[in-house]
């Protein structure tokens, strides 16, 4: 375990710079630059991967596995409230996720990697990676660069559910996967004075959503989890007019494939049937996002382990809701996700979520131990 105070204090300030530099999915230039920046004055090498925002760096010298290590940089639409020094200096754009945190841990365990480069007996290639909030960002990453030859990749999320210091990790499936659909129902407009004469697609939307809910309870079993959330309405200019169209849209998670299929079967068939039933017409569109993460067996049962050297607690966690684009990657290279606490209580996604910098340390020992254990 690495533990010198003043390289973690020199890693808190960074990590605070980049608090207060965020920017949203596929926009992250001053962040990458800042990156770049850092790893060129250690000395590491930035690979040419044609990204337009995100980096992908290596280190070692000597033959032998290759090693991922992943880190996520981009940050969200929202107004931060923490009231911090080292707030966001972009309005509307907070790091509420935490990526800050993540980039800044990658880059310690950069710095460290580099000063033992002459003994690694291999290779460690760090992925800066963009626009993970709209599950974008890793597909960008596989299609830029070939994992022929990694033999693992290795990443995080922190939890401010969990208590600083505190490591967890699922036994299957850790995350869920990832659906949008954007409803439009299309009706006639008019006068609000006179509904007759027209056809309201306010009246047909909410009826959807209401009939939509019936999904999830009437026809998934019990036994497995699944939500599906509507999040977002939109209708109308003006108080006095029926507007001719009404727009929702939301989310659907799942961990089951079939259930995945069959929940997008189902509100398929609510939407078209409940416009047809109102002499209306809708159309559904789906942006697909990713699947469960779900850690290599092998690598489960080599890195699980070793979690108790660095952790001092590690839990083993139910299934999260929520979605991860690292879920991607394992579709080309063994992967290892984990969950590290920072135990401030504050949801990810609010505005006054922050991240206890202490945690840093378990962070940065998370990615060393990963290659002392598959590498040395």
């Amino acid at each position: 375990m690495f533990k010198e105070d003043h390289f973690f204090q020199e890693l808190t300030i960074t990590r605070q710079k980049l608090h207060q530099i965020p920017e949203l999915s596929g926009k992250e230039y001053l962040t990458t630059q800042f990156i770049k920046n850092y790893l060129e004055t250690q000395g590491i090498r930035i690979l040419d991967t044609q990204l337009e925002t995100g980096l992908v760096a290596e280190i070692g010298l000597n033959s032998g596995p290759i090693i991922g290590l992943r880190a996520d940089i981009d940050a969200l639409p929202v107004q931060e409230e923490t009231q911090v020094a080292y707030q966001s200096q972009h309005k509307d754009v907070m790091h509420a996720c935490g990526h800050d945190f993540h980039t800044a841990s990658l880059l310690g365990a950069a710095k460290l990697l580099k000063e033992r480069e002459q003994e690694l007996p291999g290779t460690i290639r760090l992925i800066f990676q963009p626009a993970e909030e709209n599950f974008q960002g890793a597909k960008a990453v596989i299609e830029t660069v070939t994992f022929d030859d990694w033999d693992a990749l290795v990443g995080f999320h922190n939890s401010p559910t969990l208590p600083l210091g505190t490591i967890g990790h699922g036994e299957a499936k850790q995350t869920a996967s990832v659906d949008r659909f954007f409803v439009t129902v299309r009706g006639t407009g008019t006068h609000a004075a006179h509904p007759e004469q027209g056809s309201d697609p306010i009246v047909t939307g909410a009826q959807m959503i209401t009939n939509l809910q019936a999904i999830i309870s009437r026809h998934i079993p019990a036994s497995e989890e699944a939500i599906l959330s509507v999040t977002h309405v939109k209708a109308g200019q003006t108080w006095n007019v029926i507007p001719d169209q009404f727009v929702f849209e939301g989310t659907i998670r799942t961990f089951n494939t079939q259930i995945r299929q069959q929940v997008h079967q189902l509100l398929e068939r609510i939407v078209h049937n409940t416009a047809d039933s109102y002499l209306q017409t809708a159309n559904v569109e789906w942006i697909i996002g990713p699947g469960s993460v779900e850690n290599n067996v092998t690598l489960q049962q080599t890195l699980t382990p070793s979690l108790t050297k660095v952790a001092r607690e590690v839990l083993t966690l139910s299934p999260s809701l929520g979605g991860e684009d690292f879920a991607y990657y394992q579709e080309h290279v063994p992967t290892y996700f984990a969950w590290i606490g920072t135990g401030t209580q504050i949801p990810l996604h609010h505005p006054a979520f922050s991240v206890d910098d202490q945690a840093l340390y378990y962070a940065v020992n998370y990615y060393l131990n990963a290659v002392e254990t598959l590498l040395l």
